[in-house]
């Protein structure tokens, strides 16, 4: 690991520790030491639960968002903290509030403890009428009024407010009457019925408005926009022209129908209760043994001298983190503030430097084996294995990262700029001895094509990433892992968040039914053009992705356009390809690339034009899915032979395509060069033979030609 010796150089540090945010909460004294221990029991109950001693569904789906729920009210504020904070005194408005904020709470945590007591104590599992007879409202009128004093009071950074005290009340309440309610009260038969219980209706709709708060608070306001938008055309559905009519539904309805595996308890929260967190846990683990620094000293081990080194080795670094901690911008949060200063010092200005690095981070999620979690979703929701899923994506995940590095080596060639210097980089020899610390990462990929599931592979890299950190400075006793539990529970709490929102979306698709609308408008496109309906479902995908993270783009973008394309006769693998790499490139697609705009911070550029600028270096990704919508054998289906031809064809065609947008070819290019640069490049990816062959000899004549003009002109300079 870097530090070892003086001989080799510390490059990466810091790597592997989290990125805080605006309005993350620094508890201290109790609070802190209770938010710790909360998080570690939380990821123990996930991995107990997982492999151990298994419980049922829903109830574990519904303590899975519950304590993320606490968690994230505990350590998250409503607004960003003041630069100066100074004392705060509440006042006599503010105590008698908080007093019947706390007091109303009282009587729906009263009559939940008391319930339960029953049961486990006494037997009883149909408590007296009283109990849950005015539970929902004094319930939703306190998280009302928390709701309220949370957007309009000045929080504390160093201690959790009365307010989010009441959320967290509130979401262990919900969670108490359903699991209840679940197993006595027969939830599961009524809800989303005309039967469903008046109490269900309160409590599920906080639930939800609960899960939306905390996903404003950690993922900004796109994900509940559009949550806000598909909740309202559920009441205005039937007031709609055209294809979006429908029937309408109640309120008690919707809301009770919303909290069932239909929708929040759905596939999304599914993924995010089994493969999501697992492999959260095994991230924390490589990030606690600094494994993930490791990375990114190889990296720049290996490819740190070439021209324009430290973006090569963005590339590499951060595809790999990115692969990992299935967030774009918070990779680039985590490694940018080490690549992007480094790529500003050789020469890359700085909004080409924010680019590369939001555009690389991006690429770590269609990165087999892992692909951010989602490939995890896809796995879930099409039925397809998981191993079949994370073979596919490899040749696109290598173009894309291709198209990347050249545009990078093209940019670098073309400005002049120098690699780093040996004695500013880690030794490679050194780095090779430590490549035992890919074990983990290559334990998990043999475990799955051997033929264990994803939980019991996950577990063992996850054990095996404690194991070979023995083999370094930064062994993983006890200690350390209870440290990498609270911090995978921290990691956590976005990416459930963002599911159990998703889920709301996923619900209001399929009560509706609006997914087979966008089919039937999908289905008419294609009468006209199936190009145009590729277009057409490209360009939805992107704009439901935009401001989101990668796995709740993918799981509301499948959900809405993927029966359509699959109606097409398109196949579920590719279909599902299709949509997945338009909703991860979302992050680097204006207007809302979260994912540039965190590099833009970070390198001190202006965040639309460095989105535009990584929108450039990306651009491979918005042609990858047609190459293999036309060319399935990119996907692993096909023979051997057609497998290479397309690849290697493709390859080329990258190659030509990142020359083309550059505008750099062994030389400067002249515009009309470029145009038929592009041309070439557009033919060689449509993966036919005599579109290959025609390429193929533009682009010789291409070279050619070039290498002619610059002779030319060498030999006039030279007179």
């Amino acid at each position: 690991m870097a530090g070892e010796s003086e001989e080799q150089r510390v490059i990466a540090q810091g790597i592997d520790d989290e990125p805080t945010v605006a309005n993350q909460r620094n508890l201290s004294g109790w609070q802190g030491l209770l938010l710790f221990w909360l998080g570690v029991a939380y990821v123990a109950f996930h991995l107990i639960s997982l492999n151990i001693y298994p419980i049922e569904t829903w109830t574990y789906r519904i303590v899975h968002i519950a304590g993320c729920l606490v968690l994230g009210f505990a350590s998250m504020a409503a607004w960003t903290f003041s630069d100066h904070p100074s004392p705060r005194h509440i006042n006599l408005p503010e105590r008698l509030l908080a007093t019947v904020v706390l007091g109303t709470l009282a009587w729906p945590l009263f009559c939940m403890v008391y319930a339960f007591a029953q049961w486990h104590l006494n037997g009883i599992t149909r408590p007296p009428e009283w109990v849950f007879a005015y539970y929902g409202i004094p319930l939703a009128v306190a998280t009302g009024l928390a709701l309220l004093a949370s957007w309009f009071f000045n929080g504390p950074s160093k201690r959790i407010a009365w307010w989010d005290w009441a959320l967290i009340g509130a979401a262990i309440a919900v969670a108490g009457y359903l699991v209840f309610s679940l197993d006595n009260l027969g939830l599961r038969m009524r809800a989303g019925t005309r039967f469903a219980d008046p109490q269900n209706f309160w409590v599920a709709m906080v639930g939800t408005v609960l899960i939306l708060e905390l996903t404003r608070r950690v993922a900004s306001m796109a994900l509940v926009v559009i949550a806000g938008v598909f909740i309202t055309y559920t009441f205005i559905g039937p007031f709609l022209p055209g294809f979006l009519r429908h029937q309408g539904y109640s309120i008690d309805r919707f809301f009770t129908y919303l909290y069932t595996d239909s929708g929040i308890l759905g596939p999304t929260t599914a993924v995010s209760s089994t493969y999501i967190i697992l492999f959260i846990v095994f991230a924390a683990f490589l990030q606690v043994s600094r494994v993930g620094e490791y990375f990114v000293n190889f990296a720049f081990a290996a490819a740190g001298r070439s021209r324009g080194g430290p973006a090569k080795v963005a590339i590499f670094g951060s595809g790999l983190m990115g692969m990992i901690n299935g967030t774009s911008a918070g990779n680039v949060a985590a490694t940018g503030s080490l690549t992007i200063p480094l790529m500003k010092r050789v020469g890359y200005q700085p909004k080409f430097a924010a680019s590369v690095e939001a555009a690389a981070s991006t690429g770590g999620q269609i990165m087999p084996p892992i692909m951010g979690a989602g490939a995890f979703i896809m796995a879930e929701v099409t039925g397809i294995p998981y191993t079949e899923i994370a073979a596919a994506a490899v040749i696109p995940a290598i173009l894309y990262f291709a198209a990347v590095f050249f545009m990078v080596d093209f940019e670098a060639a073309k400005t002049g700029m120098r690699g780093m210097r040996s004695d500013e980089l880690p030794v490679l020899r050194k780095m090779l001895k430590q490549a035992f610390l890919f074990i983990p990462i290559v334990m998990l990929i043999g475990a799955l094509f051997m033929g264990y599931s994803v939980i019991r592979a996950g577990t063992l890299a996850m054990a095996s990433a404690a194991v070979v950190s023995w083999l370094t400075p930064y062994r993983m006793g006890p200690v350390s892992i209870i440290r990498a539990f609270n911090r995978a529970a921290q990691m956590s709490i976005q990416i459930i968040a963002v599911c159990a929102a998703a889920g709301v979306i996923v619900g209001v698709i399929s009560l509706t039914g609006v997914g087979a609308r966008f089919s039937s408008l999908l289905l008419a496109v294609a009468e006209t053009s199936q190009p145009l309906a590729l277009f057409f479902t490209m360009c939805l995908s992107i704009i439901l992705g935009m401001g989101m993270p990668t796995t709740a783009a993918y799981a509301v973008a499948a959900a809405v356009v993927a029966p359509g394309l699959i109606q097409l006769g398109v196949e579920p693998l590719i279909a599902h390809f299709f949509i997945f790499y338009f909703a991860v490139v979302s992050a680097i697609t204006p207007p809302v690339a979260l994912a540039a705009y965190a590099g833009a911070a970070i390198a001190g550029s202006n965040p639309m034009a460095t989105s535009v600028t990584s929108f450039k270096l990306g651009l491979a990704a918005f042609i990858v899915p047609f190459m293999f919508f036309y060319s399935p054998a990119l996907l692993m289906d096909g023979t051997t032979f057609k497998i290479i031809q397309v690849f290697v064809t493709a390859s080329l065609g990258i190659f030509l395509l990142a020359a083309a947008v550059q505008g750099w070819f062994f030389g400067k290019l002249h515009i009309a060069m470029r145009v038929v640069l592009l041309a070439t490049a557009l033919m060689m990816i449509e993966g036919q033979w005599f579109t290959d062959v025609i390429g193929i000899t533009v682009g010789i004549a291409m070279f050619l030609l070039q290498r002619m003009l610059i002779g030319r002109n060498m030999l006039t300079a030279a007179k």
